[in-house]
């Protein structure tokens, strides 16, 4: 077997390059469906996702930051900012929910990590703002959470179950997110 190292940071670089695109994909898709331009599909997370189920969380973390500095890069300071806020809070919850002593639905997963992304953005426009102002957008960000969440769990399901069968043999035979005995 190759280098460990270089292999896993080039698997890393490939799922950033994934996440970019995905990312694009769902910049086009979001006005096609009458989306408000800060409503986002949360496609990129997907891959955050998967790099914490099934590879370590160090590339899960990595994928975040890089996430942020492209948003930063690309898009300006806020939209880093609060790509990094976001990010970082639903890597923790994901992270948390691995490690929880009960077991947790592929759908609740998903949602958990949509609505703390979206719980993350909110916290740090409103640290931004230096104004509870932003808080009115809660009701908003939260159903759409709710939304992201529910799609990417159908989004990653069928995108696990269309891997070939080389590509999943971590599964067990458990379903999408059964590297992990808490996820089911």
């Amino acid at each position: 077997m190759p280098n460990g190292k270089a292999r896993r940071v080039a698997g890393t670089g490939m799922l950033f390059a994934l996440a970019i695109a995905l990312s694009w994909l769902e910049s086009c898709v979001t006005p096609l469906l009458g989306l408000m331009p800060a409503l986002k599909l949360g496609l990129a997370n997907i891959v955050v996702m998967y790099a914490l189920l099934f590879l370590d969380t160090r590339s899960a973390a990595a994928l975040v930051a890089l996430k942020a500095l492209f948003a930063l890069l690309t898009r300006g300071v806020t939209a880093g900012a609060l790509s990094g806020c976001g990010g970082a809070l639903s890597l923790l919850v994901l992270w948390a929910l691995l490690r929880a002593p009960v077991s947790v639905s592929g759908y609740l997963f998903c949602v958990c990590g949509a609505l703390a992304h979206n719980l993350g953005q909110l916290a740090g426009a409103a640290v931004i703002l230096s104004s509870a102002m932003a808080l009115g957008y809660a009701p908003v960000l939260l159903v759409a959470g709710l939304a992201v969440g529910a799609l990417n769990s159908l989004l990653a399901g069928a995108v696990y179950a269309a891997l070939p069968a080389a590509m999943t043999r971590r599964r067990n035979g458990r379903g999408p997110f059964a590297k992990n005995k808490n996820i089911s």
